[in-house]
């Protein structure tokens, strides 16, 4: 996989590749606790979710690492699952727009977190487009808090459209948008998280 400097252009001092996500999930909550403002009870279920995650056919993560092996940034995803959790929540919202079809074939993206010092430089870019790339699916779905924010940008530079919004998930303090996007994702020159 291709390295990204500071500047956005390849180098060597971060490098996207495989992730041994349940080994290093601590690490990856971290980057995740400091990118989303996470609290210590927060990082706790989500180490429960992302270990059962991981069990599901087809789940796969990618890693950004330094030079050093410090993880910076973590992508991972699966198959989507109309049983799953996640679906179960969007289901109703993506009926009442007509798009609920997306639910199937479709890969999802689950968690997507580029350390703060190192957004900007086109490393969530890298992971995403990695993950999907692998897919055998021929689209890929994800959520994201429903606000304008660097990563919706990134997400729409990617071919990503809305296909729901104000989606309210339990406990979830803020609404969220479930967004759609054939795949391979596009790809354009750019900076991006």
């Amino acid at each position: 996989m291709p390295a990204l400097t500071g500047d956005g252009s390849l180098g060597p001092d971060t490098v996207v590749g495989p992730l041994d996500l349940a080994a290093r999930v601590d690490e990856a909550l971290a980057v995740q606790a400091l990118a989303f403002g996470l609290s210590e009870d927060e990082i706790d279920i989500r180490r429960y979710i992302v270990l059962r995650h991981l069990k599901n056919p087809g789940a796969r993560a990618l890693g950004a690492t330094t030079a050093g092996g410090r993880l910076v940034g973590f992508v991972y995803g699966m198959p989507n699952d109309r049983t799953h959790w996640w679906s179960t929540v969007v289901e109703p919202y993506l009926r009442r727009t007509g798009t609920d079809g997306w639910l199937d074939d479709s890969f999802v993206i689950t968690e997507l977190h580029v350390h703060p010092a190192f957004q900007g430089r086109g490393t969530g870019r890298e992971l995403i487009t990695a993950l999907t790339d692998a897919a055998d699916q021929p689209r890929s779905i994800l959520s994201a808090i429903d606000t304008e924010s660097p990563a919706r940008g990134l997400y729409r530079k990617l071919g990503y459209q809305d296909l729901a919004g104000q989606v309210l998930f339990p406990s979830a303090p803020s609404p969220y948008a479930v967004m759609g996007a054939p795949l391979p994702l596009r790809r354009e020159s750019g900076t991006g998280n």
